[in-house]
């Protein structure tokens, strides 16, 4: 693991992966300033059909619970959806540096295979935290319960995402371990909690992704 991210790193020098850094980070702030006056103007709508005033103390907590646990949520559906947009790309690029012989025997899906793979992933995301969310509000009083209930549920899903991914293009050859798999979601999910940090970890997971996997390979 600690190899995958050193490895990683130094993808980043690779100006065909920096060039998709750059696309991502440009690409996750417009969207995250549109969707958050989107989710802005849907809290006050909520809370006035729900006639709650929004001057209060106890609808200013609810408020900002909200709009924490949905500007999280947010991040994350914003981030995976970047990472399957660019995650061909970064793959190829690592690939070619590190593992010519494995890039040449992976096949890079179709686009309706990505964008349906895409989609199936970002309803899982939303599906499993809207079914966490009363979960995730309990929790909230305990200071630390809701993080950790929410890095847990969210690395299983994207430690699953970025095997997909792999998958796709190498069969089962793009498996990971159980272990390393829950391990990269950790990573990945843990970074995105992380203001600025998270710009950048849909890219580094995905390369981490694909130096885990042909190493277990080759081992």
């Amino acid at each position: 693991m600690i190899q995958a991210l050193m490895l990683s790193f130094q993808s980043l020098s690779d100006r065909r992966v920096a060039v998709v850094m750059v696309k991502v980070v440009v690409l996750t702030i417009f969207t995250l300033i549109v969707s958050g006056i989107g989710l802005w103007f849907a809290l006050q709508a909520l809370l006035s059909w729900l006639s709650i005033n929004a001057t209060g103390f106890w609808s200013g907590l609810l408020s900002a619970a909200i709009a924490a646990l949905s500007g999280i949520l947010l991040f994350r559906v914003v981030a995976i959806a970047m990472t399957w947009v660019f995650a061909d790309d970064i793959i190829d690029a690592v690939e070619d540096r590190h593992y010519p012989s494995h890039a040449a025997f992976g096949k890079r899906p179709s686009l309706g295979a990505g964008v349906q793979m895409a989609v199936k992933s970002i309803a899982r995301v939303v599906g499993y935290n809207l079914l966490a969310l009363p979960i995730y509000v309990l929790l909230l009083f305990t200071g630390v319960g809701t993080a950790i209930a929410f890095l847990l549920i969210n690395a299983l899903l994207l430690g699953r995402d970025l095997e997909d991914m792999l998958i796709a293009r190498h069969g089962a050859k793009g498996a990971m371990n159980r272990l390393s798999r829950v391990m990269l979601g950790l990573f990945g999910t843990a970074g995105m909690m992380v203001p600025l940090v998270n710009l950048f970890v849909p890219v580094l997971a995905t390369a981490m992704a694909v130096h885990l996997v042909h190493s277990e390979y080759s081992a």
